[in-house]
């Protein structure tokens, strides 16, 4: 098995969380990165053969990826990054089917029997051996791991049309109407941007695709609709997976964090007493690196002036002296200095929250300094015209702002 874990895009909905970063690369859930959460599906499961394709802004994401993830080269395993080599010639990538493509000499190279190709900015815990299983079983050339979404909520998915068992009979890519494609069902099948692949078929299908000029060179959009009208594509419903201390609150949790708000519903997700998604599951765990730093702390006990924090995710580093901080994810190295209020938001590294400041409904990115006294989150005319704020109205901070009070 050779697996590929697209990190290529540009994530324009998340700025400014992307002004320098790929989207793969941006902070979630305290200390770890959106890509995590794909690598550590696949070195649970044991695939532990993995190239990261990027692209834009491709640096601390490179980074990330060759400090944090170490493998023993004893036995042949490896994460590594493979950036944009323009092998085919002198262009970048010009999809995600094309970017394979790009680099078939990895495939040469491997000989896998299958390829796993999946997506690095989706928040999940998924055992992908059960979905290799069965595309091995099916007889498949693709499978394509779906969820069942609401079908007024289908709009923004490639939504997967199901035939006998397990084939797919057709493929619609983000359709116009999804209640009436639905025709009085009330979920739909909307592709996880995971696929599995036999490698001959999946080779032969990006040969083909290249050498057409009206295709986008998409794997959603191009090539998974070639293998379903062959006949040749199964999906696999990732409601029946099953992964070790996964709770039946938890079960088929999947989280596309594309634009602002769903990257805050989600790290909202995180605070609950009984969390939608548990970071807490030690059956398998989400791996990063973490710097080393001290033990979060909480200072001062006095009336007026405790450090207090609550329904909320801390991590090393944070100081809590005096300030309150309430439903929030706190990232390491934050301070929450005296009479300040954190409520309802999401605090990148390093971040300083100055004495009687308030952020509420946020999401501050690193290195900012909010400066005692100041408001955010609390006017939305003087937020909207000085920062980010997303539709329903959360605030957003990027990298190493200063805000006034």
């Amino acid at each position: 098995m050779l697996s590929i874990v697209l990190a290529g895009g540009e994530g324009k909905r998340l700025l400014p969380l992307t002004l320098d970063r790929a989207k793969p690369a941006v902070p979630f859930g305290g200390h770890y990165r959106l890509i995590d959460f794909a690598l550590s599906n696949l070195a649970n499961g044991g695939f532990l053969r993995v190239v990261v394709l990027t692209q834009y802004k491709s640096h601390s994401l490179d980074l990330h990826v060759t400090r944090t993830w170490r493998l023993s080269t004893f036995l042949g395993n490896y994460v590594t990054p493979v950036p944009a080599q323009m092998r085919r010639g002198p262009w970048w990538f010009a999809g995600s089917a094309d970017a394979i493509y790009q680099n078939l000499n990895i495939v040469g190279d491997e000989r896998p029997d299958y390829i796993l190709v999946f997506g690095a900015d989706h928040i999940y815990r998924m055992d992908p051996r059960q979905m290799l299983a069965q595309h091995v079983n099916s007889g498949a050339a693709a499978t394509v791991a779906a969820i069942r979404v609401p079908a007024p909520q289908a709009k923004g998915f490639g939504i997967l049309e199901p035939g006998e068992g397990t084939l797919i009979d057709r493929f619609v890519e983000k359709p116009s109407d999804p209640v009436a494609l639905a025709g009085g069902r009330e979920h739909l099948f909307a592709s996880m941007g995971n696929y599995i692949f036999t490698a001959e078929a999946l080779v032969d299908a990006l040969r083909e695709d290249a050498q057409d000029s009206n295709s986008r060179h998409d794997m959603g959009g191009d090539i998974v609709p070639r293998f379903v009208e062959r006949g040749e594509a199964h999906f696999y419903d990732f409601f029946g997976n099953t992964v070790p201390g996964v709770t039946d609150l938890e079960k088929g949790y999947w989280r596309d964090v594309g634009t602002l708000d769903a990257y805050y519903d989600a790290s909202m997700d995180l605070v609950e007493v009984q969390p939608a998604f548990n970071l807490y599951n030690q059956d398998w765990p989400i791996y990063t690196s973490s710097p080393q730093l001290p033990p979060a702390k909480f200072v001062f006990e006095e009336p007026g002036r405790a450090g207090l924090a609550f329904n909320s995710v801390i991590s090393g580093g944070c100081i809590i002296s005096g300030g309150t901080v309430r439903r929030s994810v706190l990232s390491p190295g934050v301070l929450v200095e005296q009479g300040a209020l954190v409520e309802n938001s999401v605090i990148m590294d390093n971040v300083h929250i100055g004495e009687r400041a308030v952020v509420r409904n946020a999401i501050v990115d690193k290195n900012v300094v909010v400066e005692a006294g100041a408001l955010v989150g609390a006017d939305p005319e003087l937020d909207a015209g000085r920062f980010t704020v997303s539709a329903r109205g959360v605030v957003v901070i990027g990298k190493g702002e200063k805000v006034v009070g």
